[in-house]
């Protein structure tokens, strides 16, 4: 970054000017660069559960595999708030130890149940519900770290080496699942699991980061305790429909995740399979728009994010706009490829504006409460998007509302840009 500053009153000192090397971005944090390490382990070793649980599933039919995935989203969606409270009370580190804890157990009991009984539902149903539940106190104290690791002007890039390492870890995590199953099955692929929660719980045990703020007020006897944290929740979601960043940044949120994830996980699909389109060409539009995001998420981690974070965000949306409408117009493939290819890049450009623009937004004591109601907007938008897209796909083809996300995310975007909140941020 160059900086200028005004001439100076007296004339200039003799002699030639210092010659040195240019400045340099400030370097990320070691402690946020070893827990982002450890995460990323952790990441990968979940996604190739996540595979390896599915595989299982289908076994049983349609049915048990969408059975299987509602057990880890319904706990997840309904305890997350209460997760955000328990981790800014107790601490985010102490819910992460106590979760790494809780899922290298029930990992290795599920290696151990699998080598024993075989992939029953039950047990997949069980092992699930787990995860759910695990990630609904887990993810919020996740997602508040990088503000406790990381100063606030280096916060955009942080946020956004991570958004890349996560798009990294999607990538490589059902071909990795893939190999485990079939080299292990199920049971193979839970102990890859177990270890990489190894990996995490000792990584964790290292990274000490700075208290965020005072604790919450205690609520005396275990019977009262429960209550409190309910309370705490409650006022997390009040602080952040009161403050009007948060609050817009919220809406945004849930416009983008309903109008734009499922365009290339469910719509992209369903135009291929409509256009006659083989799952290689499927394939490559997903590709492209991973590659999207982590091209804009390798730019933001190097360079840093741009002045005007509510800018960005609201730029990203109106950019993924465009590739949605290409993608849903696209009468080949190499179009389609691009439409996915301009969705990840505005995707990405969305994502590494407003993570940051949020976290700096939340008071410290209440880090873990907003990332819980940040995840909270995400999946009920995704779950009522993702229902009613599929059924106006399945009555007039999937393009009609593939075009409508197109409209529905240039609309969030111009409208972030014409409100002075996100335009000013």
């Amino acid at each position: 970054m160059i900086t200028t500053t005004g001439a100076p009153a007296g004339p200039a000192p003799a002699g030639p000017a210092p010659v040195g090397p240019a400045p340099t971005r400030p370097a990320l944090p070691r402690p946020y660069l070893l827990w982002l390490a450890g995460t990323q382990a952790g990441l990968l070793g979940d996604a190739a559960l996540y595979f390896a649980l599915g595989w299982a599933a289908s076994a049983h039919g349609g049915g048990a595999a969408g059975l299987v995935l509602t057990a880890i989203t319904v706990p997840r969606t309904v305890l997350v708030l209460l997760g955000g409270a328990v981790a800014d009370r107790f601490g985010a580190r102490r819910v992460m130890l106590a979760g790494d804890a809780v899922m290298l157990a029930a990992t290795a009991a599920l290696a151990l149940a699998v080598a024993d009984r075989g992939t029953p539902l039950g047990l997949l149903v069980a092992a699930a519900a787990v995860i759910g539940t695990a990630d609904a106190f887990y993810l919020p104290a996740s997602g508040s770290m990088p503000r406790r690791l990381v100063p606030a002007d280096r916060l955009p890039r942080a946020l956004a080496l991570r958004q890349a390492g996560g798009q990294v870890a999607v990538l490589l995590g059902a071909p990795l699942g893939g190999l485990l199953v079939a080299a292990g099955g199920l049971s193979g692929a839970a102990v890859a699991d177990a270890v990489s929660f190894g990996v995490v719980l000792l990584v964790l045990l290292r990274v000490r980061p700075e208290a965020a703020g005072p604790p919450g007020p205690r609520t005396g006897p275990p019977a009262g305790l429960f209550t409190g944290l309910l309370s705490e929740a409650a006022s997390g979601v009040r602080l952040a429909l009161a403050d009007p960043l948060l609050r817009a940044a919220l809406l945004l949120t849930g416009a983008a995740a309903g109008a734009l994830l499922p365009v290339v996980s469910l719509l992209g699909p369903l135009l291929a399979r409509a256009h006659g389109w083989t799952a290689g060409t499927a394939g490559l539009v997903s590709g492209g728009q991973a590659a999207g995001v982590l091209a804009v998420a390798g730019l933001v981690a190097w360079r840093g994010a741009l002045p005007r974070a509510g800018m960005g965000a609201a730029a990203g949306l109106c950019t993924a706009s465009v590739g949605t409408a290409l993608l849903a117009l696209a009468t080949g493939p190499v179009v389609a490829v691009a439409g996915g290819t301009v969705t990840g890049l505005g995707s990405g450009l969305f994502a590494c504006h407003l993570g940051p623009l949020v976290l700096n937004g939340a008071p410290p004591t209440h880090l873990s409460r907003v990332q819980a109601l940040l995840t909270l907007v995400q999946s009920v938008a995704l779950v009522l998007s993702n229902a009613l897209l599929g059924l106006l796909a399945d009555a007039a083809g999937a393009a009609l509302p593939t075009l409508l996300c197109a409209l529905a995310t240039a609309a969030a975007g111009l409208t972030a840009l014409a409100g002075r909140v996100l335009r000013r941020a």
